[in-house]
């Protein structure tokens, strides 16, 4: 069997192409499907779930992005390989609209085998979350920010393509099933490994009409999409974050961040509080000791956490139904190598001494503060049921960096 193309005929090289590629999509699809069922259960706190859930979901997902990320790589070879060969002719191309349809189904398969694969590895390297990709490149990618709106766009982008590409395969097969059982005809056995005795195909000609045809198709998904609200911003907060009291402070905050660090599975996930307010009193001492007071209040259902924001919210975690806020009352105080803010941490209903070390620049009425430290999260009864640390470490980094304009 030759390993290049003939006009009635498919080589050795093509035929491989299409079967690994075909192994790879079936493979993959009920990965991701399997994955994305269980994950569903994860993230809603009305269905108990275990630790081994989520290692198991992790897994189907780490698999289904591996087996995505190599589809991507050969589909690109395999459109490389396809540029340089002779196209087969349609055994049917005197039936106009079945060779049409046909020519639009491969434009179609051969766009979604890119674009499919490319928008999930954009997804991954935008979300701060889990499942990584066990090839040992591509867990960020250049010119991609982590950015849940970014996830958020390209995860739907994702979804439509999938939808485009089962309906192309559900198509192609039909098609040939109904070239072999009806038309009993060597469309099938062309592609089959072996030699195949394929007759000549008829004299045909190829527009561009079946390419423009395929981007239209693609076009009318992605309308569709939109229309149906599939690219909305979702990673914002939700509309029921508790609304938070405005503050008399004597020291204002212009910016700040406000974030935290879990290890999920080995891997650092950060998000953000988007919703806090810090009421500042303090003067600068010249000698070690009492500078002043902080009280700041944070509400929990704003903060964005990646693909684990919703399972973060649930009862076995922080549970922001009933504990919409987190609070922390301290004293500052000026110490012999820099600053720390002492006092009580509120989460859910646990309440637990802390010391936040932190550096602070001043500059005439303005101040610059960056502070970090350590939580157990256990201390707050946050994810009892993740006893172990195998898949949520117990250790939580806080950080703060703020500036702060003195109040007339």
């Amino acid at each position: 069997m030759p390993s290049t193309n003939t006009f009635s005929s498919y080589g050795s090289v093509t035929k491989t192409f299409h079967w690994l590629t075909a192994l790879l999509i079936f493979t993959a699809l009920p990965l991701g499907w399997f994955a994305n069922n269980l994950a569903q259960a994860i993230y809603d706190p009305s269905i108990p779930t275990t630790e081994d859930d989520l290692v198991q979901a992790v897994r189907l997902f780490s698999l289904h992005k591996t087996v995505g990320v190599t589809v991507f790589f050969v589909a690109l070879a395999r459109i490389l390989w396809a540029l340089t060969q002779t196209k087969p002719g349609l055994l049917n191309a005197d039936h106009k609209p079945e060779a049409f349809a046909a020519e639009v189904v491969h434009w179609l398969l051969y766009g979604s085998l890119v674009l499919v694969p490319l928008t999930g590895w954009l997804h991954h390297a935008a979300a701060e979350g889990f499942a990584p990709i066990l090839w040992p490149l591509g867990q960020n990618l250049p010119f991609v920010p982590k950015s849940p709106y970014v996830a958020e766009v390209t995860a739907g982008l994702h979804w439509l393509f999938i939808l485009v590409l089962a309906g192309s395969l559900i198509l192609h097969i039909a098609g040939a099933l109904k070239h072999h059982v009806v038309d009993k005809d060597s469309t099938l056995r062309r592609m089959l490994p072996g030699r195949s005795d394929a007759p000549q195909p008829p004299a045909q000609h190829h527009s561009a009409l079946p390419a423009f045809a395929a981007v239209a198709i693609w076009g009318a998904v992605l309308l569709g999409g939109w229309s149906t609200g599939v690219f909305s911003d979702h990673s914002v907060a939700a509309s029921d974050t508790a609304e938070l009291a405005e503050v008399q402070s004597d020291w204002q905050v212009q910016e700040g961040t406000l974030s935290i660090t879990i290890t999920q599975l080995g891997s650092p996930v950060t998000g953000t509080f988007a919703d806090w307010t810090a009421a500042i009193a303090f003067e600068d001492p010249s000698e070690p000791g009492l500078a002043g007071t902080v009280d700041v209040t944070i509400a929990i259902s704003s903060l964005s956490l990646g693909t684990v924001t919703d399972q973060a919210m649930g009862s076995d975690f922080f549970d922001s139904n009933q504990f919409p806020t987190a609070q922390f009352k301290a004293d500052l105080y000026k110490t012999d190598t820099g600053y720390e803010a002492r006092g009580p941490l509120t989460i859910r209903d646990k309440s637990v001494d802390v010391v936040l070390p932190f550096t602070l620049d001043l500059q005439d009425n303005t101040a610059t503060m960056n502070g970090a430290m350590e939580l157990n999260r256990l201390d707050f009864d946050v994810g009892k049921s993740m006893s172990g640390e195998d898949s949520l470490a117990f250790a939580v980094a806080v950080s703060v960096d703020l500036i702060a304009q003195r109040a007339e």
